[in-house]
């Protein structure tokens, strides 16, 4: 298979061109829905919660997706920040944009805010996992470029054409749709284990920021989103301070929850 960056990145439908990228990101949304309504139904919540969270999250998500990449990219139009049908989707943009829409729902309906990111977490990585697979189709998010002949193959590699012609780069969106894939599965088991609030989504914020921090130093900097013009990669920092906060919040459930413990045991 020569080149695994399709020349088409569009496809028409009724005289409308939609592009294949917003196809597999909104595929992800939707199992991302279809995963949590899963989640309420074996663990015997009302079916309204999943359906109110992404009701507030997902339009949000779309929304922070977009100001997040436009801003890095000094977008200076304000207007362009709602073409979305333009282009320009930034992941942690939607995280951030999501999570409000939850907090927000959380506060009109009163569900518990730690309930429900533990709920959302493992649903937020399957689709991140799934829209990583669009960048397949968008041509982008890859990695540096592949001099090492045994690796100037998929999975490892795929070409791109570049001002040089066509060059081998890392198919780094393909390495976290993998190990997406894979946090997804241990945040399955540790939902219907483990019983700690909190637990999940720390686990989330440590699998994620940890698998995103890693491969954004392999991504190629021109597909990078740069703070200004300090050479670091925002990507990169936000992900390492989230692997940190998951930490925390871990460290702290456990905590309180042995304090708990004691407490009980004392009075006993």
């Amino acid at each position: 298979m020569k080149n695994l960056i399709l020349e088409s990145k569009t496809f028409t439908l009724f005289g409308y061109e939609i592009a294949w990228y917003g196809v597999i990101v909104a595929l992800g949304m939707l199992m991302g829905v279809v995963c949590a309504i899963i989640i309420c139904k074996k663990k015997k919540y009302d079916f309204s919660i999943p359906i109110n969270l992404a009701l507030w999250a997902l339009p949000l998500a779309i929304v922070g997706a977009r100001i997040y990449y436009c801003i890095l990219h000094g977008v200076s139009d304000f207007w362009q920040i709602f073409r979305i049908w333009d282009g320009g989707m930034a992941i942690y943009g939607g995280v951030i944009g999501g999570f409000l829409g939850v907090v927000i729902c959380c506060k009109i309906h009163k569900y518990s805010l730690l309930e429900a990111c533990d709920l959302a977490a493992p649903c937020l990585l399957l689709g991140q996992a799934i829209g990583r697979i669009g960048c397949y189709f968008g041509g982008c998010c890859y990695g540096i470029e592949t001099t090492n002949e045994a690796l100037m193959k998929f999975p490892f590699s795929v070409q791109i054409m570049t001002e040089n012609g066509l060059e081998w780069h890392l198919a780094t969106f393909f390495y976290e749709a993998f190990f997406n894939l894979i946090g997804f599965i241990v945040l399955m088991i540790l939902t219907f284990k483990v019983k700690k609030k909190g637990i999940v989504t720390a686990s989330y914020l440590i699998i994620y920021g940890t698998v995103r921090a890693v491969l954004e130093y392999f991504r190629d900097p021109a597909e990078s989103l740069m703070l200004g013009n300090t050479g670091i990669k925002a990507s990169m920092l936000l992900s390492i301070i989230l692997a940190i906060v998951g930490i925390v919040i871990l460290c702290l459930a456990i905590y309180f929850d042995k304090k708990r413990r004691q407490e009980v045991n004392e009075q006993l």
